[in-house]
């Protein structure tokens, strides 16, 4: 298996990258609609990702038969401890009298059962990116290769059937196999020691200039929020993925004064739990911390159970602006994330966050938080 060599610094270690199912069901499309349409089986295939980066991934198993072809590619996941590395992710490319592109999901990829997620109810769990790359891997071939009929292409990962038990899929409303997913068509790796050590040198880095007020982020949801949406400057902006506690900590002991977190609902709900590691192998608590505040915010037991079983947090806002608890139910969770972030920080750090959803905007924030704006106000300098 030819792996991915590229790398990244993180914490002063050295972490190789790895490539995505969606990447992989890519591959593995051109692979096989190669096969169809010249009868050539090609020893491996190369990938431009949305991250733009060129890979060359190998070609493990193929077949062939009358109108039809498949073929394997296995999945690199790098440095990442993904349980979905080293799996075969198959690509079935058939022959259709239908123009274009048909994306279907076989064994071990699961399907669509609850709304709110990337696809439709009833569909494959394949996102919107990996159906994209798709979709050119196998077009692509047809076009060079001069066939303007349709094609059909079948994604199948036999171990995603057993894969699927140790993920949060079955809960999210995601049955019988994985997701196929990945925006950037990479991955990048997660060491908990590197990330929290990066954290601190960027703040260190940061207290040096002179800053005492730091925005904190945990990715680009909120950086775009942040600045997009709330105008704010990213010049004093650190990013804690996950780390939310360790980041309060190390900005403590370095003596900063104030920290703005700016925070998709995802992540901050759990903080309303006293979770400071939001990743979700450590606590996955977002339902039940919207369900108990609505419950304080008024809701019936039936309003409650239709939040416990929601899907994502964005269909638990709607069903709070259906019942007319959304006010309600968002000042209760800032409320108790102000206290959660208050008890978390040192003496002489002020800590206050503001909460998002990419869908609904604004949901909510702690009660000192707009104060803190002006402190990062884009156009504004940096402390003195």
């Amino acid at each position: 298996m030819r792996r991915l060599e590229e790398y990244i610094s993180a914490g002063g270690k050295r972490l190789r990258l790895g490539y995505t199912t969606g990447t992989c069901a890519a591959a593995a499309t051109r692979a096989a609609a190669e096969l169809l349409l010249s009868g050539n089986l090609v020893a491996s295939v190369d990938v431009h990702t949305p991250a733009d980066i060129d890979i060359l991934v190998d070609v493990e198993e193929a077949s062939s038969g009358p109108g039809w072809a498949c073929c394997a590619v296995r999945k690199d996941a790098g440095d990442d401890p993904d349980v979905t590395d080293g799996v075969l992710v198959y690509a079935r490319v058939s022959l259709q009298d239908e123009p274009d592109c048909t994306i279907l999901g076989g064994r071990g990829v699961g399907r669509v059962t609850r709304a709110g997620l990337d696809q439709p109810v009833g569909e494959a769990a394949i996102n919107s990116v990996p159906r994209e790359m798709i979709s050119r891997a196998a077009l692509d071939c047809a076009r060079e290769h001069g066939y303007d009929g349709g094609l059909s292409v079948e994604i199948c990962i036999p171990a995603g059937v057993e894969l699927a038990r140790r993920t949060f899929n079955p809960r999210l409303g995601i049955e019988g196999g994985i997701s196929v997913l990945g925006t950037s068509g990479i991955v990048r790796p997660m060491s908990e020691e590197a990330l929290i050590a990066s954290i601190r040198l960027e703040l260190k880095v940061l207290r040096a200039t002179g800053a005492t007020d730091v925005l904190v982020v945990p990715g680009n949801y909120g950086r775009d929020f942040a600045s997009g949406t709330l105008h704010l400057s990213l010049d004093k902006s650190v990013t804690c993925s996950n780390y939310l506690g360790e980041t309060i900590d190390e900005a403590g002991l370095l003596g900063f004064g104030t920290m703005l977190v700016v925070g998709h609902v995802g992540k901050l709900v759990k903080v309303a739990a006293g979770v400071m590691n939001t990743h979700s192998r450590v606590a996955d608590c977002r339902v039940e911390v919207l369900a108990a505040h609505a419950a304080l915010a008024g809701a019936s037991q039936r309003v409650v159970r239709q939040v416990m079983e929601a899907a994502t947090t964005d269909a638990v806002v709607d069903i709070l602006w259906e019942e007319g608890l959304f006010e309600q139910t968002m000042a209760s969770i800032t409320r108790r994330i102000g206290e959660h972030l208050t008890h978390r920080s040192a003496d002489g750090l002020r800590v206050e966050a503001v909460m998002f959803s990419n869908q609904h905007g604004l949901l909510g924030a702690t009660s000192g938080a707009e104060g803190l704006f002006a402190r990062h106000m884009q156009g504004k300098a940096q402390d003195a």
